[in-house]
């Protein structure tokens, strides 16, 4: 396992956004916990939601006090094509693993337990690529296993492949209560939705000379209309579907522009395919922009553009939560968003987006917004105040502090 490096933070700048008295509640919490030692583990550093979170997570944590460290697994393709199957099989695919996925996927656990030594007083072990750990290493303190994927309707033979892993975890953490399967008897289960950092790059202010530099690296107009998707190439986000909603706005407007926006994560090699599958359903039309880290997008830029977008889209098919909601509301941009459990956990339907089941229903409620100034504006507003109540990250680092507390046993 390799530790990851993560830029400090100051707690006391999220005062201004929280206000007095969250603060001080989570000043107490540190003040409970400070010194005790806490890892996280993951299988990536960097692309999607979990590293996003643990990347300034982490840090909020040491500065209240905590002595809290992030390990990556170390993997090989053959797992990260396991673990691939394990995350699409408990959001509800009927594939499951072949005898060789599951000896990659327990011999890569096996390899980085043996370069694991537990001597934290609290281990948190993020998704099922090293869910096993927990039987390989030898504790004393409370561990627990925090699920952020969907897993309303989890493939059988996945889950019962896991569930002796789960069972030995001392807590468990979901985005929704509907995600813990009833049939895995977690010792203690925790509802807590991820959050959005106000501060980071993807979401601080972004000044306007700043703004037009970032915009001038690409090749869409500003002042045309501009839908987008953040996000993973990955068939649960229906790329696909949200160019074929596209489609059927431009009939109607056809100055509009489609930004699809991704990070290509080592832990998915999926990504590549549905990159591939989703440049060749766009075809040759010059107003769909394909922006990716690997063309010099990162946070800050993925900010810029999410502010240049008039309404954001999140068709997904299944969601364990999708900061990417969040993000664009924190910008005053609405959503239209997949009717599934993680995006309705952000979304109030007609209030600052809108739910929808099926490529034409995108489209329609896309055209509504992009004809309506003022309700988009209004929608953004009710947005903005939604997740500045319920989905800052100084909310999640309170979940997290008041868990390890409870289990920690400090007074």
């Amino acid at each position: 396992m390799e530790e990851v490096k993560v830029s400090a933070k100051r707690f006391g700048d999220y005062r201004p956004i929280i206000g007095t008295a969250v603060a001080e509640e989570l000043e107490g919490l540190g003040r409970k916990l400070k010194g005790k030692r806490v890892a996280h583990v993951n299988a990536t550093a960097y692309g999607g939601g979990v590293a996003e979170l643990l990347h300034s997570l982490v840090p909020l944590m040491r500065d209240l006090g905590v002595d809290a460290h992030w390990f990556v697994m170390s993997g090989t393709n053959p797992f990260f094509d396991a673990t691939k199957t394990i995350h699409n099989a408990l959001q509800g695919s009927q594939t499951g693993l072949t005898p060789a996925m599951e000896s990659a996927y327990r011999q890569v656990n096996e390899a980085n337990a043996a370069d694991f030594e537990d001597d934290f007083d609290v281990v948190v072990i993020h998704d099922p690529q090293p869910a096993p750990l927990v039987a390989l290493v030898e504790h004393r303190a409370p561990w627990i296993w925090r699920c952020h994927i969907d897993l309303t309707s989890p493939n059988a033979s996945v889950l019962a492949l896991l569930r002796p892993y789960l069972e030995a975890y001392d807590a468990a953490i979901f985005s929704a209560e509907s995600y813990a399967p009833r049939n895995v008897r977690f010792r203690h289960r925790v509802v807590a939705p991820p959050a959005i950092d106000p501060l980071s790059p993807k979401n601080r202010e972004v000044g306007e000379e700043e703004r037009r530099e970032i915009v001038s690296r690409f090749s869409f107009n500003p002042d045309r209309p501009v839908i987008s998707q953040v996000g993973r190439f990955d068939p649960w986000k229906d790329p696909l579907g949200v160019i074929d909603a596209y489609r059927l706005v431009k009939k109607s407007i056809p100055d509009v522009q489609l930004l699809m926006i991704a990070s290509m994560a080592k832990d998915d090699p999926e990504g590549w395919l549905w990159f591939e599958r989703t440049a060749r359903h766009a075809g040759d039309d010059p107003d769909i922009h394909f922006l990716t880290d690997l063309r010099g997008v990162g946070g800050l830029e993925v900010n810029v553009l999410q502010r240049e977008t008039d309404v954001a889209i999140a068709k997904s098919l299944r969601e364990g939560f999708g900061l990417i909601v969040s993000e664009a509301l924190w910008k005053g941009v609405p959503v239209i968003g997949g009717d599934v459990v993680g995006i309705r956990l952000q979304i109030e339907d007609q209030v600052n987006g809108f739910l929808v089941s099926s490529v034409q229903q995108a489209a329609a409620r896309t055209l509504e917004l992009l004809r309506d100034d003022a309700r988009r504006t209004s929608m953004g507003r009710a947005g903005r105040e939604r997740v500045r109540a319920e989905f800052l990250i100084t909310r999640y680092l309170r979940d997290h502090l008041k868990l390890y507390s409870d289990l920690a046993g400090t007074t």
